[in-house]
């Protein structure tokens, strides 16, 4: 019997999030206030009594969901043994942090670097993203590859639940062309950006400096990560994994199954929401289905 943690990402936050761990843990309160110091301003003001839209900001909701998830993880204590993590997207980073690979100030400067990098490749480039529901893989993949604009699987959350990235013209030809072909919902999302799509290319290269000039150990147990979905334990190939996930899809399904295939019988998600629960509850069915497990 092993445990998995795992760790949300981008789109899990809310106003209030952390605000009981600050004021009922002298170490969540601690850690809070060296963010605050390291980031050069009060994010937990934004995180306990801010606005929605504050919190939208992509160099707010980053930082803010990686501390929320990882200060949860540390005040634990000895009852935090994990015997593998991953983290979705953004969650990466905490799953890394969690598991002993990156320290708490070099995963936050490097979530913060991220999210600047992405807000600014956003901001040059107007994108977006859409969910894509009740299609397999493959069909959606197809569609994509269809469309003579940017246009990419982003998300593999879970079987039937894709999420697509690419240009503004290009999205909306392939939620056409997905509900022509049967798909359940195409739903537009509101966000900032193509994320995880060669659109974040610039977010990549500026990124890639910021992690190459960051030390990495080797963690206490495997991650699990979204571009190799096995669980690595070498720095250098947990680096370069980490430098191809904004431009590459989150392999989340995969690197759920590959975890149950090794021995994963006990799922803890630690962050805002229950969100990746949900996913996981519906990936376990269809590897239980399947024989798989």
């Amino acid at each position: 019997m092993k445990k998995a943690y795992v760790f949300p990402g981008q789109g899990a936050q809310f106003v209030g999030m952390g605000k009981e761990l600050y004021e009922t843990s002298p170490l969540a309160k601690e850690l809070f206030e060296k963010a605050n110091e390291i980031l050069g301003f009060r994010i937990t003001d934004l995180m306990f009594a801010g606005t929605d839209e504050d919190l939208k900001q992509t160099k707010v909701t980053q930082p803010a969901i990686f501390l929320h998830s990882v200060i949860l993880a540390k005040t634990l204590g000895e009852e935090f043994k994990p015997d593998m993590t991953a983290g979705h997207s953004l969650g990466e980073f905490s799953a890394l942090v969690t598991a002993g690979a990156l320290s708490f100030e070099d995963g936050l400067k490097l979530v913060y670097a991220r999210a600047l990098a992405m807000q600014k490749a956003c901001e040059a480039n107007p994108s977006t993203m859409a969910a894509i529901l009740g299609l397999s893989d493959e069909k959606v993949e197809e569609i994509c590859a269809s469309i003579e604009e940017v246009v990419v699987p982003a998300n593999y959350n879970c079987p039937g639940q894709i999420v697509i990235s690419g240009s503004m013209t290009g999205i909306e030809r392939a939620c056409e062309l997905m509900k022509e072909a049967g798909a359940k919902r195409a739903l537009p999302l509101k966000v900032g950006g193509a994320f995880h799509s060669p659109l974040m290319e610039p977010a990549r290269v500026e990124l890639s400096e910021a992690i190459e000039s960051t030390r990495f150990s080797a963690p206490v147990c495997p991650v699990y990560q979204n571009v190799s979905t096995t669980g690595e334990t070498d720095p250098e190939t947990i680096k370069r994994n980490l430098i191809a996930q904004l431009t590459s899809p989150v392999k989340w399904t995969q690197s759920i199954q590959n975890m149950i295939a090794d021995g994963a019988t006990e799922f803890v998600e630690l962050g805002p929401g229950s969100v990746l629960q949900g996913l996981i509850s519906k990936i376990n069915r269809e590897v239980s289905v399947s024989g798989k497990s």
